[in-house]
């Protein structure tokens, strides 16, 4: 079974709550990044750190080939944008 911890944090006016250093650490979270909260069961809250798309890490890597295939990569994230919203919009309730 695994290993449960708990960490106690306060709810400001602004619903804001800061994460834990050390969930952070193990999560691999830093500032600027995005996270998702996810309701499990009416009553619990998931967090996990959200994937980047290909969008947000265009550019941080030199392409193998050049000139770069700008059609294809505009197809990539076409289609990555599209899966994003059929998982949304095919969610239970």
């Amino acid at each position: 079974m695994a290993e449960t911890k708990e960490f106690i944090a306060t709810v400001t006016s602004k619903g804001q709550v800061t994460i834990p250093v050390e969930l952070r650490e193990r999560l691999g979270i830093s500032a600027q990044d995005k996270v998702v909260f996810r309701l499990v069961e009416n009553h619990k809250i998931e967090i996990e750190p959200l994937p980047m798309s290909l969008e947000e890490v265009f550019g941080s890597v030199a392409p193998l080939h050049r000139p770069e295939d700008f059609d294809d990569i505009h197809r990539i994230a076409q289609e990555e944008r599209e899966e994003k919203l059929l998982k949304k919009l095919t969610k239970q309730p």
